[in-house]
């Protein structure tokens, strides 16, 4: 898909499941289910849109899916989608090779966005894009490095010692603009250093890559924040913020982890309720 002067490409990495009341916080079960139906381990539906743009002549990967690295009960406790197409396929389904992309951006360090960090090659981990530069908020490497008892299981530290070890980290507070068109800002919430990424394709064309903002197109409503948030009015304020900017500029939005709704536009349905339109169907949405 085209946004002014950028290419953009979903490009997942399969999907895997999570507990649905953990991802709706107070939401009452009645409301989610008829978004996002459970399992009979109360498990939803949940995949990995990481986003390849081209700017100029530059490539950029923002986040990294799951990753290789995990063992089966690992993957067995989170349903890890057996047999889906991995983000290193994808990529060259969309026509790139790994060392063509020349900077990955992370939103932020949890297992699921950035799990092909790095990859086992001759029994050492390595950087998976030998080219590129990877962009981490200096608050959240601090925290990943020394988590708490809430999110510890959510940090694996062979998804970034590596590339520190390797020399290929740009580190940054508030913002970054790796390449011009994409912007990294923090928007706390989630966690304290979340970011989520801007596009600006020039001539008005806008659009935001939320991640766990606002996962998928079911968490637009304002109140809809996931129980994993450390901060959860913070993430509301965030909301407040940037979904009616994204309304009022008509932004193209991409939702990391949702697997039906994976871009849409947010219009404003009465005064105080947004909805998201999808503008692709999922088997379009995904880079060919």
């Amino acid at each position: 898909m085209r946004l002014g002067s950028l290419d953009l490409h979903v490009v997942g990495d399969g999907g895997f499941r999570l507990d649905g009341g953990a991802m709706f916080g107070v939401v009452p079960r009645v409301l989610w289910e008829r978004l996002k139906p459970a399992d009979e381990l109360h498990r939803i539906e949940m995949t990995t849109n990481c986003l390849l743009v081209r700017s100029g002549d530059e490539l950029t990967l923002i986040d990294t899916g799951l990753g290789d690295k995990h063992d089966a009960k690992f993957r067995a406790m989170f349903a890890f989608e057996e047999g889906a197409e991995r983000l290193p396929d994808a990529i060259r389904r969309a026509g790139y090779e790994l060392e063509d992309i020349d900077h990955v951006v992370l939103t932020h360090l949890h297992f699921d966005h950035c799990g092909w960090n790095t990859r086992e090659v001759d029994g050492t981990l390595v950087p998976t894009f030998a080219k590129a530069r990877y962009w981490l908020n200096r608050g959240e490497v601090e925290h990943a490095r020394h988590p708490n008892e809430r999110d510890r299981a959510s940090y694996l530290p062979v998804n970034w010692e590596p590339l520190f070890e390797a020399g290929v980290v740009e580190l940054f507070d508030d913002e970054a603009e790796p390449v011009p068109g994409v912007r990294l800002v923090r928007a706390p919430g989630h966690n304290a250093d979340m970011c989520i990424v801007l596009l600006d394709g020039g001539d008005g064309e806008r659009g935001i890559y939320f991640a766990d903002l606002v996962p998928t197109a079911a968490h637009v409503p304002y109140p809809w924040v996931m129980s994993y948030d450390l901060y959860p009015l913070q993430t509301i304020e965030n909301k407040k913020k940037w979904l009616p900017r994204a309304v009022a500029e008509n932004w193209l939005c991409i939702f990391e982890h949702d697997p039906e709704t994976v871009m849409a536009r947010l219009r404003e349905q009465r005064p105080g309720k947004l909805i998201a339109e999808p503008v692709l169907p999922r088997a379009e949405s995904v880079a060919r």
